[in-house]
């Protein structure tokens, strides 16, 4: 598995601390420093049946500063995913991908049922 995680971020860490409670094996990386690839971003994204928001922090400064609201619906999935690509800030996290499936956020019953 790999865990794409913000080291300051609060919910990555709960996400970390239950993925060790759990004696799970993963490699955590820094979601700023090294960004999913396109196509763990195209996984993820079939995990969550083409819905492109769903990939992207919406509350996070990055998002307001581009104008994401009002840019994201005109786009289309390359270019988000592109976008997505090169700025680890912009991503939903934590980003788990285990195998073929990913997930985005945390919240521990739907991290259980996903592993």
């Amino acid at each position: 598995m790999k865990l794409y995680q913000y080291p300051n971020c609060s919910t990555c860490r709960k996400a970390i601390k239950y993925l060790d409670q759990q004696g799970l094996q993963y490699e955590s990386i820094d979601i700023t420093k090294q960004p999913p690839t396109k196509d763990e971003l195209k996984l993820m994204l079939a995990s969550y049946q083409g819905e492109i928001r769903k990939l992207f922090n919406t509350s996070g400064l990055q998002y307001r500063e581009l104008n994401m609201k009002e840019v994201l619906p005109t786009m289309s999935a390359d270019e988000a995913i592109e976008l997505l690509s090169g700025n680890g800030k912009l991503i939903k996290r934590p980003f788990l991908i285990s195998r073929d499936k990913g997930i985005v956020a945390f919240k521990e019953t739907l991290w259980a049922d996903f592993i």
